[in-house]
């Protein structure tokens, strides 16, 4: 079932971006003949009114189409609600709408959280330290067999209790040894594990293990007071988790031999937000937030095939005063689109080889 929220949530989060660019163009009165999740073979299919809305078979994202350059459609060229011929704005809209609905979407997820989850008000800790997150599949965390949702219960014989400077602790003991193995007790569920892990040097220096880690304990949580403190909250949380996803673009680009194998697929994605709803379904709300400001960020890149990518070739036709040769255009976008669907391929064959169930088969 964890794994089936986590999918339904990135299928959830694609929707929401096409939706923004199909609200955007019939809002505007501008037609729009195919709404479709996912790409290549058509699984199930309505033909409405308009739009054809399609699910298909390759879930790495989705498409609005339009019926400016479809043989079959019998709009004449120059109709005004063609897309095509509308001015520069109105296709800006249209294109920025997506990213705009993630964002707003994200926004809405905290707002939601806070409504129904509620506030938090204290937290109630318990011995140990928390492994919410693997960073990534090929850190020494991940090859030393530490899992999302594990508590270190001790480290070369360091136990951490419940005061609040157990992580610190931690911290220092892997800064302070970096290529020397430690020898961790961890609590998985009911088990007691004996691991050992040996830090790694970080490209800024600093010896690592590549995990997020948090204090142990449960937070209480209170209704809020006012629907006012709701929205600001959700502003605050939306505010701070968009400034560390635009950090991490920033650090991947200008780092990216260092990083790159930080990049997650679909399927390490939901592996990760399976991973978070099996041991606390409130943690679904952050995951599907910083998954749609990823969304969005990553649409807006000045890259083919993507939302910036259209929005660059619309930059240009606004200073030059006319648009690129349409075949330029299409031969960038076409190309494009090979290499996205490559990566996201890449992505998801290298992701599932790294899959425990996989792991377990080769030993």
């Amino acid at each position: 079932m964890s794994v089936l929220a986590a999918i339904a949530v990135i299928a959830l989060l694609i929707f929401v971006h096409e939706s923004g660019h199909f609200l955007a163009a019939r809002f505007q009165g501008i037609h729009v003949n195919r709404f479709s999740i996912g790409f290549g073979p058509i699984l199930w299919k309505y033909q409405g009114p308009e739009t054809e809305y399609a699910l298909r078979a390759i879930p790495l994202g989705g498409f609005v189409g339009f019926p400016d350059d479809d043989p079959e459609s019998d709009i004449p060229p120059q109709d005004p609600d063609l897309l095509k011929n509308r001015p520069v704005l109105d296709r800006a809209i249209v294109i920025s709408a997506g990213v705009i609905a993630n964002l707003l979407f994200a926004y809405l997820v905290f707002v939601a959280q806070f409504a129904s989850v509620g506030v938090p008000q204290a937290f109630n800790p318990e011995p140990g330290i928390l492994i919410p997150q693997i960073i990534s599949e090929s850190s020494p965390a991940a090859e030393a067999g530490i899992r999302p949702g594990d508590v270190i219960l001790s480290a070369d014989s360091l136990d951490f209790n419940a005061e609040e400077n157990t992580v610190q602790d931690l911290v220092d003991l892997i800064q302070n040894n970096p290529e020397r193995p430690i020898d961790l007790m961890v609590q998985r569920n009911d088990e007691l594990l004996d691991l050992t892990v040996t830090p790694e040097l970080a490209p800024n220096g600093k010896s690592v293990i590549g995990v997020q880690l948090q204090r142990n304990g449960e937070l209480q949580y209170r209704r809020a007071n006012t629907v006012f403190e709701i929205f600001g909250l959700a502003a605050q949380e939306f505010q701070g988790m968009f400034i560390q996803t635009v950090q991490g673009f920033a650090a991947l680009i200008t780092n990216f031999s260092q990083m790159a194998s930080q990049v997650a697929g679909p399927v390490r994605i939901v592996e990760q937000g399976a991973d978070l709803a099996s041991s606390n379904a409130a943690t679904l709300f952050p995951f599907t937030a910083i998954i749609s400001i990823n969304l969005a960020i990553i649409n807006i890149l000045p890259l083919p095939a993507l939302d910036g990518g259209q929005l660059a070739f619309l930059l240009i036709e606004a200073l030059r005063g006319r648009p690129l040769p349409e075949r330029l255009q299409e031969n960038v976008m076409q190309t494009g689109l090979v290499l996205l669907l490559g990566l996201g391929v890449f992505l998801i064959v290298r992701d599932t080889s790294q899959l425990e169930i996989f792991q377990d088969l080769l030993q």
